[in-house]
């Protein structure tokens, strides 16, 4: 796991090392602690924010090198707005913009935790400590030379002065560990096909028994027996045999239901037969970010030791066009005894998801179940990259998603379901065709899935749009971005916390 910034709490008494970093409002205000620190030097960030313009507005910086009065290499403040208006998910912004602040080569950082009207929450700091791992992760390993002026990984020692240091290092434990499971997703995203494909992804989900998951990973004949005919039909066309594996966390009480998280694992999509244009087929690599995304969450919460029962499971394939790759007229078998008409190859990842979420389903019965999944273009075309798309059965999970993606930034827009989608599925030769034309992708695609819930309740989330290639944040600059595991995580908190 490539993470090189070392973070760690002390009190705001201890003395200041290397880069300051501190926090003002739109009144260019400080706390108490932070003007004791500055001393003399508060002058000079008066001048220094006049010259450049500077008002305090949330996110944004004053870099001052070299600042007079205080024994600190460079001075750095960051805007945080109007007080009232933070919200929970700007602390770890925060965090993000004072780690995109600094320098690739290793260098010691002090962060004074503190607003103006007081020090920051533990939960605060946290957040602060969690921003500046998570925008300091890259993925570079590959690279044997840097260009010039091309920053290498952030390698930074970065002391956060908080009021009450047992309080932030409680509230970072956990935190901390789901920070983890976010860079594992990024890792598995960002590895070329070459590396990761569904034998070596089902060995690295496979290390999560270290942290005490129970993993079982089944091969082809395995799932031959089972009757994954769906799956294996996208796999046929690989020299690479595909894998399905199940990860249990059992932190729960014995014989309580769990929860379940589903994903699809393409670990490299040509399209099959039905093959895609060569522009930015490279970025194929991706189309397994839902299945990361579950490994993420699995290991963030068996590290946290949640008290929760859940499910992981992902389905691993590559889509290939050899000579024996399936064809759009042929017809699979699912699983769940129903059939399928193949009309187009590349809608494959639904395939996958069909026999993993039955198999989630009649096994484990969850008290409901979340697939992610990089499932169609049709989302970005809708939503583009700053929403997931979710389809649900049930309005609490729905609305629990919602108001939890909104809390963290990782933020999903409901899209409807309904039984008039169903006749653009409905297949002349089978029980369902795999795709139901240009209009409504995404919404076909969610009711496809929707035949292989059972009654479970369920919740689709259509990545497509942000789990690789999105936009460069404040707390990501990786293209793998690790979507979903801090909604997940956070969904499973508060699930544990409204039934315990």
């Amino acid at each position: 796991m490539s993470d090189a910034v070392k973070v760690g709490f002390v009190a705001f008494s201890t003395a200041l090392r290397g880069v300051l970093v501190v926090f003002c409002d739109d009144a260019l205000k400080f706390g108490e602690a932070t003007r004791k620190a500055l001393g003399k030097a508060s002058d000079t960030v008066k001048r220094a924010a006049a010259a450049n313009q500077f008002k305090g507005k949330s996110g944004s910086t004053l870099d001052i090198p070299a600042p007079e009065g205080i024994k600190a290499e460079r001075l750095i403040v960051v805007g945080v707005g109007k007080a009232a208006d933070i919200k929970e998910k700007d602390f770890l912004k925060f965090g993000g913009v004072t780690a995109g602040k600094l320098n690739a080569a290793s260098e010691a950082v002090t962060v004074i935790a503190e607003l103006p009207e007081g020090a920051m929450q533990a939960d605060s700091a946290a957040a602060i400590a969690s921003g500046v791992r998570l925008r300091a992760y890259k993925f570079d390993r590959y690279k044997t030379k840097k260009k010039d002026g091309e920053n290498g990984e952030l390698r930074a020692d970065v002391s956060i002065a908080v009021e009450d240091v047992a309080a932030a290092r409680k509230a970072f434990n956990p935190a901390s560990h789901v920070v983890d499971g976010v860079i594992i997703a990024r890792e598995l995203v960002n590895e070329p096909p070459n590396v990761l494909y569904p034998v070596e992804f089902a060995r690295r989900a496979s290390q999560l028994k270290k942290l005490g998951v129970d993993v079982e990973v089944l091969d082809v004949k395995e799932m031959k027996k089972l009757g994954m005919g769906a799956l294996l039909g996208v796999a046929q066309g690989s020299t690479q045999p595909g894998r399905t594996v199940i990860m249990r966390w059992n932190g729960g009480k014995k014989g309580d239901q769990p929860v379940a998280f589903v994903g699809k694992g393409v670990c490299f999509d040509t399209g099959g037969i039905s093959i895609k244009g060569a522009a930015s087929m490279e970025d194929m690599k991706g189309d397994m970010g839902g299945a990361a995304c579950v490994v993420g969450l699995m290991h963030a919460l068996a590290a946290r030791k949640a008290k929760v029962n859940a499910v992981g499971a992902i389905g691993l394939v590559e889509n290939m066009p050899d000579g024996n790759a399936q064809r759009p007229g042929d017809i699979v078998t699912s699983m769940s005894g129903q059939t399928i008409e193949i009309i187009n190859t590349d809608a494959e990842g639904r395939l996958v998801l069909a026999d993993v979420l039955w198999y989630v389903a009649k096994n484990f019965k969850p008290k409901f179940m979340v697939d992610l999944a990089t499932l169609t273009g049709a989302i970005m075309v809708a939503l583009g990259t700053e929403y997931a798309g979710m389809f649900s059965n049930n309005d609490e999970l729905a609305d629990r998603l919602s108001k939890i993606g909104t809390e963290t930034g990782e933020r999903v827009w409901r899209m409807p379901l309904g039984p008039e989608y169903d006749k653009q599925i409905d297949s002349q030769f089978a029980d369902m065709k795999n795709t139901g034309g240009r209009h409504g992708g995404s919404i076909t695609a969610a009711q496809f899935l929707q035949r292989f819930v059972d009654n479970t309740p369920w919740a689709h989330l259509d990545v497509a749009g942000t789990a690789m290639g999105a936009p460069k944040t404040d707390i990501n600059h990786s293209w793998g971005s690790g979507y979903g595991v801090r909604l997940l995580d956070r969904l499973v908190s508060e699930y544990y916390e409204a039934t315990k």
